[in-house]
């Protein structure tokens, strides 16, 4: 028998970060709940929003400002919990609220194409602190790298090989174009897993938003949560996260000392 495979066996995987006694509790509660015999990454899954761009602030302000002026009330507070969705699904959920309907064709088209107006104009979203580290690390282990976005937003979409000169590829980049369920449902996860080839004891997340952890952990997919946003760590702990760091650099450092 192997080292990989006596690892396996173990219910061990070659990610050094799940070493870690966190990380080794968090391998087992998982492994349990999912009835796997194993983890076995060879790919990682990152949310783009909050995890490679520092963007959040700029899409929370550019839908406050948009739904609000259209009469359904959104305070930037509000829209990170709705991060992960897809735009059409965060405007039907205010529609409701607010006109006891649903939009219409018509009028999400014009509500949304405000939002990505206004968030345009926006000084342009930094890349998230600690993220290159991350996707250095992750590289290293001859891991795949893939996005799953809620995002539409092709400025940002643009931006990940300009960023991140060769890290992406276009074909393992799943945007809320190439879903009919935004998350929380677990179909932009399960079309990561599709286009990588993979199973879900195969491929790790790394998510920022409630409503994101809870379509990776839908999917059946092992998530690391960064709370890159304002939200309290219950919210994310609470959504199913498996590990949860408080940024993108506290993740980095930790797979490097693994």
């Amino acid at each position: 028998m192997n080292h990989n495979e006596s690892m396996e066996r173990e219910g061990k995987v070659a990610f050094p970060l799940l070493s870690s006694h966190n990380g080794t509790a968090a391998l087992k509660r998982f492994l349990e709940r999912h009835n796997y015999p194993a983890l076995t990454p060879k790919a990682v899954l990152f949310d783009m929003d909050g995890v490679l761009f520092d963007s959040m602030p700029n899409h929370a302000s550019s839908w406050a400002k948009v739904c609000t002026n259209f009469g359904l009330n959104m305070t930037p507070e509000e829209a990170y919990m709705h991060e992960g969705r897809t735009g059409e699904a965060t405007i039907q959920i205010l529609a409701q609220r607010y006109w006891k309907r649903p939009a219409t064709a018509e009028e999400m088209e014009q509500i949304y194409e405000a939002k990505c107006r206004l968030f345009n104009a926006c000084p342009e979203a930094p890349k998230m602190e600690g993220a290159a580290e991350v996707l250095k690390e992750v590289k290293n282990l001859g891991l795949t790298i893939a996005v799953v976005t809620g995002s539409g937003q092709q400025s940002l979409l643009q931006r990940l090989e300009d960023n991140y000169p060769g890290i992406f590829r276009p074909e393992l980049i799943v945007s809320s174009k190439d879903v009919r369920h935004g998350k929380p449902n677990p179909e932009p996860y399960l079309l990561g897993l599709e286009r990588t080839g993979l199973k879900p004891w195969e491929a790790i997340v790394v998510e920022n938003a409630p409503l994101g952890v809870q379509a990776a952990v839908a999917a059946g997919i092992f998530t690391i949560a960064v709370n890159t946003g304002p939200l309290p760590e219950s919210v994310l702990l609470q959504s199913g996260a498996d590990l949860l760091f408080p940024s993108m650099t506290a993740l980095a450092e930790a797979l490097h000392k693994a």
